[in-house]
């Protein structure tokens, strides 16, 4: 369990019993078309519409958060596609989460990449989780790139699962948006130096972005999550913690 959040059990004088639970329990998101057209004019009028979306969407912003921005708890989430710990947390704890507070109100997701340089591929899921946000598809590739982490992970080969959690012309927006992304993707370096940046790719400011607020927390590893609260912020240390300690911790904060 985070320190952060013992701190705020501590502090707030919840019982021994609670925060024993807590220590033990914790760390285990129809044109119509003139008649008069020809079928030449009819095609590049189409092709043109086209063009014109896809260049939209690859200048978006991509949206990585889930639920009510104007929900009382707002939780922000660094972490690494690859790594099992995160694919772990989101199974057991963010996705009943998602479910139930988030759905209702209480809890808003911010998601923020922090690709470790360990993990191969972690940097180039980002960038499909990144594009997916570009066209507001954020939550169902998150899913997915959690989902299908134990097979992808084995040799890069994401695009499939993304593919599988949109339609086809979503998809097509996406890989729209990443033709260009060839290079090696944005991953965390040593020491907090600037991550590496295609500047032909235009999901990879972004993640630099994340990479780079995550060093000024500082993120020593994913999960690693901070917890908003009535301007307060409880910042956790790197770990997982389960959804029906996390939730009490919700509840306690909602209660006052």
């Amino acid at each position: 369990m985070s320190s952060g959040l013992e701190r705020f059990f501590s502090h707030r004088n919840v019982s021994r019993a609670i925060q024993g639970v807590v220590v033990l329990a914790a760390i285990a998101i129809l044109s119509c078309a003139s008649l008069a057209q020809t079928p030449d004019q009819s095609v590049s009028k189409s092709r043109a519409h086209a063009s014109a979306a896809s260049d939209t969407a690859a200048s978006a912003v991509p949206v990585k958060t889930i639920g009510n921005k104007d929900a009382p708890i707002t939780m922000e989430l660094y972490s690494d596609y690859q790594c099992p710990s995160c694919g772990g947390f989101f199974e057991t704890t963010l996705r009943p989460m998602i479910d139930t507070y988030v759905a209702w109100g209480k809890v808003y997701l911010v998601h923020h990449d922090f690709p470790l340089q360990k993990h191969p591929y972690s940097g180039q899921a980002a960038r499909w989780a990144n594009a997916a946000a570009k066209i507001g598809k954020f939550q169902e590739v998150d899913a997915a790139l959690y989902d299908s982490q134990a097979k992808w992970a084995v040799d890069g080969d994401m695009g499939k699962f993304v593919a599988a959690a949109m339609s086809p012309r979503d998809f097509k927006r996406v890989q729209a948006i990443m033709k260009n992304c060839t290079s090696p993707a944005p991953m965390t370096k040593a020491a907090s130096a600037a991550p590496q940046v295609d500047r032909g790719c235009p999901v990879d400011e972004f993640i630099a972005q994340d990479i780079v607020l995550g060093y000024q927390l500082p993120v020593k590893g994913t999960p690693t999550f901070v917890i908003h609260y009535k301007g307060q912020s409880f910042p956790a240390d790197p770990g997982t913690v389960t959804w029906p300690i996390l939730k009490q911790f919700f509840d306690t904060l909602l209660s006052q």
